[in-house]
């Protein structure tokens, strides 16, 4: 009797490896609301405006196999704030797990926004500071903290030249460790808008995608 209980433990360890495997190769939670665009416009920050940047979160999303869902790029111009384009919550990434509850605490420091979370619309992670290269935490946000417009969206998202983004960091991580710069939605500003640019700084011309129902 005193062997069946690690004979027990290593049938439930291989049968808890086979559901984690499945849960992992299923694809992404059909509840996702929540998620990092894996790859850009191609253009840096000229996403075609709101309009270009909400349909490329919902192309994604369906590729992916989110279906039914209406999608928001959370962006911020000189006239629209992020925050009142998102909807009210809550929202979930890839896994299942949750983002924030509502738009309190996704402006709030109790958030779940993390390298660990902010996945993109497969449940892949976004390259963070301190990991294979090439960096891609700098997330397009044109916001302030609490995700009201900050002057900087490179033309509402419709120039790919000179001007700044601001951008926020998923990963929470800074080179130079300032709190100021661990910000998910509004760390620094871009050094342009190009591509290359965004690239200078650690971005690729990504940027984060809710669903707004």
């Amino acid at each position: 009797m005193g062997r069946a209980v690690p004979i027990v433990a290593m049938g439930l360890a291989t049968l808890a490896g086979g559901v984690a495997a499945f849960v992992l190769t299923r694809g992404p939670d059909p509840a996702m609301g929540f998620f990092i665009t894996s790859v850009g416009l191609g253009d840096g920050a000229d996403l075609g405006g709101l309009a270009g940047a909400d349909a490329h979160c919902a192309a994604l999303a369906e590729a992916a196999g989110v279906t039914g869902k209406v999608w928001a790029a959370y962006l911020s111009t000189s006239t629209v704030d992020a925050r009142d384009r998102i909807g009210a919550g809550p929202w979930v990434n890839a896994r299942g797990e949750t983002i924030a509850a509502d738009l309190a605490t996704l402006h709030g420091p109790g958030n779940h926004v993390s390298r660990a979370t902010a996945l993109d619309e497969t449940g892949a992670r976004i390259n963070g500071r301190g990991e294979a290269p090439p960096l891609r935490h700098d997330i397009l946000t044109g916001s302030l903290p609490d995700g009201t417009r900050a002057p900087l969206t490179c033309e509402d998202w419709t120039s790919d030249g000179a001007g700044a983004a601001m951008v926020g960091h998923h990963d929470g991580a800074d080179l130079e460790d300032k709190p100021s710069e661990k910000s998910w939605n509004s760390a620094h500003p871009s050094k342009g808008c190009g591509l290359a640019a965004l690239r200078e700084s650690g971005g690729d011309g990504l940027f984060y995608c809710f669903a707004t129902r």
